[in-house]
């Protein structure tokens, strides 16, 4: 027991979250290139690093430039096994983030320096703050023109509601940017635009005459002033209190350059929490326990689309996964065996024989998983944390092409297995209706089916204003509002009564007509 401690104290689980302009595939990127994984996260063509993410894999993704589904990549660094959870940039694939967010134990948060805190970043950070999450800030794109640092710290502080402290500071901005001062290591980090290479790193006393010697007298003095300024305004760093998600470290770099993000995770390994408890529905369950347990928090189809194979990812709560072991799937109550767990590079995979609790891992799946379930060494456990939101648009999807029925009636099942989207089927006329949280998730779907399943859909308007899940102790109360609601009541995916409401005006009505059916705009209750 003692050796999976060991393993399972140098694990470092977290997600890194940001608006899509913001560089977090880059910093993605290039996190993966200081854990060893250059070949293929850091490739570099004609002197240009590649304009996709080594985790943005979908062929839509690469087309649009953006990440439009949760990656799984892990690597080793200075001993630790970092897991990182590269999450959907787009605001329309929220949910799928909020999702990733209960598989982790630490977030980085990514800020561009001009911007600001953006609407999406506020978004996620409050599920952080619910979960008590601990986030550190990584303030990037450092050599283009940004705000004032302090202004950046004060917008940081109000807008995330969090205490900061910043362990490196930025001695200038775009083409006067000059690097950082690294509070946390006390050193001085000088900028050099290369993509490829690691900034220099210079160890001297800021009262130093050779200080003058990489910035200049201006620049010198007032990185000695805002220093000091810190130094009054800011507490130091307590560990203690970042993991209590009460303080944000905060660190100043150019992703795009590689610079400030080796300062990023040498400190991060350091300070970030190892694998944290789990809450389950039954019991809070340790990671340092024996028997193994886990839980299914996404589920992607077509990892191989050669082979229409789906991989659940799992996240292993507490003891040790092995490979051709039966583990319990609490759900259908019946023991599996997995003769081929795979670790995941993007795309690249390998089998592993085993894993820890902190791990990610992929499953492959035959159709066994829905997102929540739990594995486990024979306990009866369910985790919580994993919900479907209301969504806020609605269409009918139809078949395009009756020749191709089986290929998207088994497209829809295992898109909407992911949790993407949602599929509400009308008690009333049988037709199929997608939920989705924005316009682009439409286009995934209708594109995802066309490319992968080679089935043609066709979208039909619907209007409706709401999805709510219903649910009485009253028997016959529920049966008289289901009759009365016939033409807007569906099931989900999973056989449970929904409330399609087609406007704010009756969906207040029918809360207030039938006070004994209560209204669920999530779907765990």
């Amino acid at each position: 027991m003692q050796y999976n401690q060991a393993e399972i104290s140098r694990r470092r689980t977290f997600a890194i979250i940001a608006h899509p302009d913001a560089g977090k595939t880059t910093l993605t990127e290039k996190l993966l290139l200081f854990g060893g994984a250059i070949h293929v996260a850091g490739a570099v063509k004609s002197n240009k690093i590649k304009k996709t993410a080594t985790s943005d894999w979908m062929e839509i993704e690469k087309q649009r430039g953006i990440s439009v589904a949760t990656s799984v990549m892990g690597f080793n660094y200075d001993g630790y096994k970092i897991n990182i959870l590269d999450t959907p940039g787009h605001q329309d694939f929220a949910e799928d983030t909020y999702r990733t967010l209960t598989a982790v134990d630490s977030v980085i948060i990514v800020i561009d320096g001009a911007r600001g805190v953006e609407q999406q970043t506020k978004r996620l950070m409050e599920v952080c703050r619910m979960r008590k999450t601990p986030v550190i800030v990584f303030v990037n794109k450092m050599d283009r023109e940004s705000q004032d640092p302090f202004d950046l710290l004060d917008e940081i502080e109000e807008e995330l509601q969090i205490a900061v402290t910043p362990l490196s500071w930025p001695i200038d901005s775009g083409e006067r940017f000059k690097g950082v001062y690294n509070i946390f290591e006390k050193g001085l980090d000088i900028y050099t635009p290369d993509k490829q290479k690691i900034s220099e790193r210079v160890e001297l006393d800021l009262n130093s005459d050779e200080l003058t010697k990489y910035i200049s007298e201006a620049q010198a003095a007032k990185l000695k002033d805002d220093l000091e300024l810190i130094g009054e305004v800011y507490p130091e760093l307590n560990t203690e209190s970042y993991l209590n998600a009460e303080v944000a470290p905060v660190f100043f770099g150019s992703a795009l350059n590689t610079f400030g993000v080796k300062e990023l995770l040498d400190c991060f390994v350091r300070i970030a929490p190892s694998p944290r408890s789990t809450q389950a529905e039954e019991r809070t369950v340790n990671p340092y326990e024996e028997p193994f347990t886990g839980f299914i928090f996404k589920i992607h189809a077509n990892m191989d689309p050669n082979h229409r194979s789906c991989i659940a990812f799992v996240k292993i709560c507490s003891g040790q996964f092995e490979r051709n072991t039966n583990y319990r799937h609490v759900r259908l109550d019946k023991n599996l065996k997995f003769s081929s767990p795979t670790a995941f590079m993007a795309q690249k995979k390998e089998i592993v024989d085993n894993a820890f609790a902190g791990d990610i891992i992929g499953l492959p799946d035959t159709g066994n998983f829905k997102i929540g379930d739990t594995l486990t060494s024979g306990e009866n456990l369910h985790f919580k944390g994993l919900p479907s939101f209301s969504p806020e648009m609605f269409k009918y999807i139809e078949n395009a092409d009756p020749m191709k029925s089986k290929q998207l009636q088994k497209g829809i099942d295992q898109l909407m297995d992911e949790g993407v989207a949602q599929l509400f089927t009308s008690t009333f006329n049988g037709r199929k209706i997608i939920g989705t949280v924005g316009q682009l998730q439409f286009e995934v779907i209708e594109y995802r089916l066309l490319h992968e399943y080679q089935a043609q859909c066709r979208w039909e308007p619907v209007s409706l204003y709401k999805a709510c899940w219903i649910a009485s102790d009253n028997k016959e109360a529920l049966e008289d509002f289901k009759r009365r609601k016939a033409q807007y009541m569906a099931v989900d995916i999973h056989g449970r009564d929904v409330y399609m409401a087609d406007s704010a005006y009756l969906l207040n009505m029918a809360r207030q007509d039938f006070p004994e059916i209560e209204f669920h705009f999530t779907s765990e209750f």
